[in-house]
């Protein structure tokens, strides 16, 4: 066969950039593959789903993978095998966004094992892959005939000096003051995640409506390639499974009363799940008897899907028509909460924070640079000084569950408290700090405890943020024009709702959002108010916090490590750490301290850290001996070390010596020098000099007397080399080098 012609549509961003996505070129063997394209940077995608669903499958089995290529950025992987492992954190959380856009655009009922797989083929270091993933993943399904309501397309927007761009280039970013992620199909957004500088809500309104504006090229786009594609794009069509609506409506008369009276009853968690599950137990048992065993076998699968599309339809009902929330709460009520810092007391920070049945223990850690965490990406290898894992336990929702370590959940979510702690950091702060959320309780909006609970153990460990931070979870039930929005969601009205979007904040603005929409059509009017709630409740749930601790401490706790930052000259990098890094070892090993060392904008900058005042005290003076540089007109502390005819050299702080000549001795005239000192002893002297040639250092002891009355300064001489002698043997020298010449 000969070269594929490959089939290509071209759109421009805002900026005028051009953006190519090109498919039947590679990867022609999958369901659908395309290349997206902007300057040097490539991204690939590739979508594959299995013919038949597998047997007994009761949820859409959709994989999304994202992952760069090392080989893109000219790099080779610093793991141990030196490939391409496991996804990073970096590339999960791009999976999520992805994942979240178009997970629910396949039909209700498709059950076919269904994997996109995306990866960062080519790059620069100043174009974003992030930005690009989901229009390549959703490229891709357009060219397939998989049963996709798409085409849909991510951008991210940043405020950068007060104006709004569509994906930046990454070096403008440091100048942003919002910066989001928004997914979006050509008429409805449905995610938006990013973070802010402390921003009003309709600064991120604004921000969405550009990003969908610009989201409506892509999709475009996008719908141009798939009719230039004719009939190999044409979806196949998908027949979901035929209702039993006898059976459907039975279901219904049989539960409707036990789920209202469960779901009015205002019962925790764990009293509703067991009323409701009593209510299905109570479903089957009525079945059963009424249709026998092997009516059950065959038809109970499908009976309780009916109770559980019941149940919800039951319980959105009654939020709508009656105002009444599963605990008995009104629309805009957050639940109770109490908090509590200081609880582990080994910790250099800690906090409880519970809210309703939602629980976090949080514990904060404080630590040296070499405790940084590293971050290896394709586009770079950088460091961290601001890390916070989050824990989701079985127990937390009173379920047994293995431990395998954290899933894409639990990255996500600590991602997202990550990003709005990282706001009120202190701009200069020489310690990294990890913050450890353990989810105990769970009932909705875990990661806003996360934000909350670190915000109160922040400053609880004394360190000096800008603002405390708190976050709330919003929800919302929406049919036709009957809308309510819920504050502070419980985990089944998550399930249950159109809209789930997680605010986190200061009293002054928004520091990170993440919004999931289900429903179309969603007005920004209804988007505003939401906001608008949201803030509401997030400064009610600040107030409560600062009733337990308002502002941080004053300082670190007794047992919290200490850092103390000293700059000095670059040139004395290399003496502080020594030969082959000896000296700054001995340094650490005498005084149990450690101590960093790097250049940073031309200066040395040496951190010393450890929990004993005595030892970092110890070490800077040791540091401060080696960088020692002397000052002209500082007095010093000395000790003669050698005697010459014309002075003596003494030695004083850092190791440095210097000449004390005889005319410097007094006021009064000293004819032997032996005469006044003698080696060891103890003086004090003035640094009258610095040799700009030498660097040699003139020292003066007389300039520290006090001078005599109606004293003289005698008239200055040549300079001798001493005041016995010294010219004879300098003329000597001379008639010798005459001679010499001649």
């Amino acid at each position: 066969m000969g070269k594929k012609i490959p089939t290509t549509v071209s759109f421009e961003l805002p900026d005028g950039t051009p953006v190519t996505i090109e498919t039947g070129k590679l990867a022609t063997l999958t369901a659908g593959s395309v290349v997206v394209r902007v300057a040097d940077t490539m991204i690939f995608a590739a979508v594959s789903s299995s013919m038949e669903p597998r047997e007994g499958q009761s949820f859409f089995p959709l994989s999304v993978d994202y992952q760069e290529k090392f080989a893109s950025m000219g790099r080779i992987p610093g793991n141990f095998f030196r490939r391409e492992a496991r996804l990073s954190e970096h590339e999960i959380l791009v999976c999520r966004l992805v994942d979240r856009a178009i997970r629910p655009l396949f039909p209700k009922g498709y059950m076919n094992d269904t994997q996109v797989m995306i990866n960062l083929i080519s790059g620069e270091p100043e174009i974003l892959p992030d930005a690009y993933a989901a229009l390549a993943a959703s490229a891709a399904l357009a060219c397939s005939n998989l049963p996709f309501d798409g085409p849909i397309s991510e951008v991210r927007v940043a405020r950068i000096n007060g104006k709004y761009c569509v994906n930046p280039m990454k070096s403008d970013l440091a100048n942003a003051d919002l910066d989001i992620i928004v997914a979006a199909t050509m008429d409805n957004v449905m995610m938006v995640e990013g973070e802010m500088d402390e921003c009003q809500e309709q600064d991120l309104i604004e921000a969405i409506k550009i990003g969908h504006d610009a989201i409506k090229v892509q999709c475009q786009a996008q719908l141009d390639l798939k009719a230039k594609l004719g009939e190999a794009a044409i979806i196949k069509e998908f027949v979901p499974k035929e209702e039993n609506e006898e059976l459907k409506e039975r279901v219904l008369g049989m539960i409707k009363d036990g789920v209202l009276e469960v779901a009015r009853g205002k019962l925790n968690k764990k009293k509703r799940r067991a009323g409701l599950d009593a209510v299905k137990d109570k479903l089957k048992e009525d079945l059963l008897e009424k249709e026998g065993e092997e009516w059950i076998e065959e038809n109970w699968g499908e009976a309780k899907e009916y109770y559980e599309y019941h149940k919800k339809y039951l319980i959105r009902e009654m939020v709508l028509a009656e105002g009444i929330r599963l605990d008995g709460r009104k629309t805009d009520e957050v639940r109770p909460i109490w908090t509590e810092v200081d609880y582990l007391p080994a910790a250099h920070g800690s906090s409880i924070f519970n809210r309703g049945e939602t629980q976090s223990l949080t514990s904060l850690t404080l630590g040296s640079k070499t405790d940084k965490l590293m971050v290896d990406t394709a586009q770079e290898l950088s460091f961290s000084n601001f890390i916070l894992h989050y824990n989701f336990p079985g127990y937390s929702v009173g379920e047994p569950k293995p431990n395998r370590g954290p899933g894409r959940r639990e990255i996500g979510h600590a991602n997202l408290a990550a990003r709005s702690l990282k706001k009120v950091m202190p701009n200069e702060f020489p310690y990294t700090v990890r913050l450890v959320s353990d989810i105990l309780e769970s009932n909705g909006s875990s990661s806003m405890a996360t934000v909350c609970a670190g915000s109160l153990a922040l400053m609880d460990a004394g360190i000096q943020i800008k603002a405390p931070v708190s976050g709330v979870a919003m929800g919302m039930i929406a049919d036709g024009d009957r809308i309510a929005i819920l504050t502070d969601i419980l985990g089944d009205e998550d399930a249950l709702g159109d809209m789930d979007f997680k605010i986190t904040g200061t009293e002054n603005g928004i520091c990170a959002c993440q919004m999931d929409i289900k429903v179309d059509g969603l007005p920004y009017e209804i988007l505003e108010k939401a906001l608008n709630q949201a803030k509401n409740g997030r400064i009610h749930i600040l107030n409560e916090m600062n009733k337990t601790i308002e502002t941080p401490r004053g300082d670190f706790k007794p047992h919290a490590p200490r850092i103390v930052e000293l700059k000095i000259d670059k040139s004395f990098i290399g003496a502080v750490i020594g030969p082959g890094g000896r000296i700054i070892q001995e340094l650490q090993a005498t005084t149990g301290t450690v101590i960093n060392i790097e250049e940073v904008d031309d200066m040395g900058v040496v951190q010393i850290s450890s929990n004993d005042k005595e030892s970092i005290d110890a070490a800077l003076a040791a540091i401060n001996a080696i960088t020692f540089t002397p000052q002209v007109g500082d007095v010093y502390d000395a000790v003669v070390a050698t005697i010459q005819p014309y002075g003596v050299f003494v030695d004083f702080k850092g190791g440095k010596s210097g000449l004390l000549h005889i005319s410097e001795f007094s006021y009064e005239r000293v004819e032997r020098v032996e005469d006044v000192f003698k080696e060891g002893d103890s003086l004090q002297v003035k640094l009258i000099g610095i040799d700009e040639k030498t660097g040699k250092l003139r020292l003066s002891r007389k300039a520290l007397m006090e001078k005599p009355e109606g004293y003289v300064e005698p008239p200055k001489r040549e300079r001798r080399n001493d005041r016995r002698g010294g010219d004879r043997r300098n003329g000597r020298n001379d008639r010798r080098n005459n001679d010499r010449r001649y």
